[in-house]
């Protein structure tokens, strides 16, 4: 009989840490262990636990992250896979990028990795829009790309939660315009772009789920494709993917970001008007789900061999 993998979530009382707690919690081929609460802050324990478990997944700071990381470097042959959830480790060269669906063959790529970054909720998006464009030829890398987006509060932490829940955030905010956001090198790197793109990102109230738009002007484009081109090279792209797809959209329609709470699901839509030469690309998901935990589960399932999808529904419950 086969071993049952051990996993530690070092920061397991954070959002992140908790939904995937929550969603591999019940899991019979997966052992979720922990710290005492007197150890949490203990190098020493937690540098035991580290070599007792299969994989470390870290839901802490940047600095902690990579702290943390260091700690299982010095554990040699003995140091556990490490999945972090964190900015930390999203552009260094010695981890692998955790977005499956980057490129054909990736998800080998995090099967086999020692180390993952796990991407962030906004990146999700727009990489998953850009890539492929640029991978086609379609998009030229130094096209001046504007990402603009918005999420549910819960993807700001805990004070951002606090300030919506006690109905002082307002309604609905811009932010990030100092456009140093520290999701950008990391936009830019795996969209494959030679220009720094903008990112505006903002926050809206409520509590989950999240709509990433790329506005592309066609005659700038390599060929001058039409919104069918673009959207049948996403299709192409995203063929046979589980988690990700590209349904057609209603201009006529509204966008709402909500609806794919709950699930790993990721939706690519391109809003086009051939005669005006424009298109509009968005990605919907639930920026706790695709954009975050949810990611975090279907990179562990690689890692660790493990058939993940029963706690990842494809849609909201």
């Amino acid at each position: 009989m086969a071993r049952t993998p051990s996993i530690f979530i070092d920061g397991e009382s954070g959002t992140t840490g908790l939904q995937i707690r929550a969603r591999l919690g019940a899991h019979p081929g997966i052992t979720l262990k922990s710290l005492s609460d007197a150890d949490r802050k203990n190098p020493a324990a937690k540098r035991a636990l580290m070599e007792q478990v299969d994989l470390v997944v870290l839901c802490l700071p940047d600095d902690a992250a990579k702290e943390a990381a260091a700690m299982a470097a010095e554990l040699g042959e003995a140091a556990p896979k490490l999945l972090d959830a964190s900015t930390a480790h999203r552009v260094n060269p010695d981890w692998t990028y955790g977005f499956p669906e980057l490129t054909a063959g990736h998800a080998a790529k995090v099967a086999a990795a020692k180390r993952v970054a796990n991407p962030g909720c906004y990146p999700t998006g727009g990489i998953a829009l850009l890539r492929p464009l640029v991978d086609a030829g379609m998009l030229p890398a130094d096209y001046p790309v504007t990402v603009n987006a918005v999420s549910g509060y819960t993807g700001g932490g805990k004070a951002m939660i606090a300030e919506f829940d006690a109905g002082t955030a307002g309604p609905f905010f811009l932010y990030g315009l100092t456009l140093e956001h520290k999701h950008v090198p990391e936009l830019q790197l795996y969209s494959g772009l030679a220009r720094r793109p903008l990112f505006v990102p903002s926050v809206g109230d409520f509590a989950q789920g999240m709509l990433v738009s790329v506005p592309l002007h066609l005659d700038l484009l390599n060929g001058k494709p039409t919104p069918a081109d673009i959207e049948a090279a996403l299709r192409q792209h995203y063929a046979g993917s589980h988690w990700v797809s590209v349904p057609p959209a209603d201009g006529a329609a509204r966008l709402e970001p909500v609806s794919l709470n709950g699930s790993n699901t990721l939706e690519l839509r391109v809003y086009g008007n051939a005669k005006r030469g424009q298109a509009v690309l968005v990605a919907k998901l639930d920026n706790l789900g695709k954009g975050a935990s949810g990611a975090a589960v279907q990179n562990i399932g690689l890692m660790l061999g493990v058939d993940v999808n029963a706690a990842l529904p494809l849609a909201a419950e």
